[in-house]
Order: structure tokens, then sequence, then C-alpha cells
């Protein structure tokens, strides 16, 4: 089994060298390489080395991201020139490509897991962009799968799912 490391941060030197000066003195003898090793895990603020490991396994998965390579560039571009400086849709594309990329933005403007009448996605669409046109986003938003609504139309609810490589890039633009 190949050795992964696992980084060590503590916020205050002073209270992990406290923790870990407490555990030793509860120690008998020299402690051994894995008893030293749950004690810096301890000292830090977790349960164990286990603990410790798998939060530094989890943060490695979480942080990995898409390859450069599967990110259409020239697309983003072009949704960007969509966009004010201050990340606000000044025109509806012509182009559907385009379109459907710079729906995530208002898709993110979304709180999840909250019913949302119509006035409320209205008003949170209405401060994204400047075309004056936010029921044709609220029903693009809704045909394209974005969004969930009655069939009456009364209440959306933002549809949960994992943005395109490109959506992530074209979001981290604009924040």
């Amino acid at each position: 089994m190949s050795k992964v490391t696992i980084p060590l941060f503590s916020e205050d030197i002073s209270i992990f060298s406290k923790a870990l000066r407490a555990q030793l003195s509860k120690a008998e003898g020299v402690p051994n390489h894995l008893a030293l090793m749950n004690m810096l895990a301890r000292a830090a603020g977790y349960q164990n080395l286990q603990h410790m490991q798998a939060n530094a396994a989890a943060e490695r998965r979480l942080n990995q991201s898409a390859p450069v390579e599967d990110v259409d560039h020239r697309r983003v571009e072009r949704a960007l020139r969509m966009f004010d400086d201050e990340g606000r849709m000044t025109v509806w594309p012509s182009k559907r490509a385009v379109q459907d990329l710079c729906l995530w933005v208002f898709w993110a403007a979304l709180p999840r897991g909250k019913v949302l009448h119509e006035r409320d996605v209205n008003a949170i669409l209405e401060r994204l962009h400047l075309f004056d046109d936010a029921p044709i986003l609220r029903r693009t938003l809704a045909t394209q799968g974005f969004l969930t609504r009655n069939t009456d139309g009364s209440d959306y609810r933002r549809v949960e799912q994992q943005p395109p490589p490109e959506a992530l890039v074209l979001l981290a633009a604009l924040k």
C-alpha cells in the first residue's frame, strides 16, 4: 500500500500543543507510532487517525476539478460576452448552445430545495438580466429541466443536478 500524505493544519498551535501534552501525560511510557499518530489527529480536532484520513480523502475527492480538455473555452467565452461586468445578462443569446450555457447562471442563483412562487422566481431573475424579459427565462429554465413547476405555473423548485464543466468555468468567471 502506498503512503498517502495527509496535511496537518492547526489554527492555534498553543491549543494543539496543550491537547497533545494532555494526551501524552495519560500515556504509559513512550507511545508507539500508531498511538502517537492518533494523538496528533485528536490534537488537531479529529476523533482518531482514521477520521483524519477519511476527511483528507474526502477533501481530495471534492477538490478534483474537471480536466481542462473537457471544457469548450470558446463556448464559455461566447457566453461571457452576454454578461456585463456585474454579472448581469445584457442580451438573450441567439444561439441555442450559448443559451443553454447561460441558463446555468440563473439556475445557480435560485435557492436549492425551496419552493418558490412565480413572483419570487421573477424577482431573482430580474436582478440577473437587463433585457427585461423574466418570463422567457423562467419558461426556458422550466422547459430545459432546470426548474420544475406545477401545471398551473404557481410553484417552482430548482432541479438539483451537476453543472457541466463549461458551466462551472462560466460561473467561476462571473464571480
